[in-house]
């Protein structure tokens, strides 16, 4: 895209006008990820999710979101909304766009002085509305060799908020490589997607309990943990 055309795009982005592209920017970009990735699914013997959940999965690329988003099926897709930093998906018209108008996501706000609305609320409240979130508890992007940083508490309030809502541990493998730290131009490599078995919050169960537990459950997907010498 010229200069030119970015200031057109980014002068209308702002306006209600641009909703009609929403939908053909989703489809776009969901085109997009699958012909640089290939990605496919693999889903748990139980299957495709059929009410409102959470997938919460680990995080290494800012395309981490639309990759499990590209492989939902359609009518889950709909109403999956991703967990975002507003300070990234705010920056720009075109970001915001993208972020607010084709992804529809929960923009928190990750700067703890700067917030007017809690960000544990904000997520309920989606749920409540009748959305699915994708959640990355790691908080940043992992760019060290560990296979996953220490959760960030906010899984753990999310459960303890709506103990009734399903949590789906999502490993997402060869993103990284796809889009390394830097690069602008994809790489095309296969990637997949794995959903594993949904968990939900003991009664009594405590956070270093239950974020050791999720943990667990997630790294459990990774192929290194299930053999497969990557």
């Amino acid at each position: 895209m010229g200069a030119s055309q970015r200031n057109i795009f980014e002068n209308i982005t702002g306006r209600p006008e641009t909703a009609w592209l929403a939908k053909p920017a989703a489809v776009a970009i969901v085109l997009f990820a699958r012909a640089i990735t290939a990605v496919r699914a693999i889903w748990w013997e139980s299957g495709v999710p059929t009410g409102r959940c959470v997938y919460f999965a680990n995080h290494s690329s800012h395309g981490d979101f639309i990759l499990i988003w590209a492989v939902l099926p359609p009518r889950l897709r709909r109403r999956t909304r991703p967990v975002a930093g507003a300070d990234y998906w705010l920056k720009s018209k075109l970001n915001s766009f993208i972020g607010r108008d084709v992804f529809k996501a929960v923009l928190i706000e990750r700067d703890r002085e700067a917030r007017t609305e809690d960000p544990i609320e904000q997520m309920a409240a989606a749920i409540d509305e009748g959305s699915s979130l994708i959640l990355f508890p790691e908080g940043t992007r992992n760019l060290t060799d560990a296979p996953l940083q220490p959760f960030k508490s906010g899984l753990f309030h999310l459960a303890r908020m709506r103990p009734d809502i399903d949590l789906v541990p999502v490993w997402i493998n060869n993103l990284n490589r796809v889009m390394p730290k830097g690069e602008f131009v994809p790489i095309p490599l296969i990637c997949t997607v794995t959903f594993g078995e949904a968990l939900r919050i003991g009664a009594d169960e405590e956070k270093a309990d239950f974020l050791a537990r999720a943990q667990a459950a997630l790294l459990t997907l990774s192929p290194k943990q299930m053999g497969s010498g990557e």
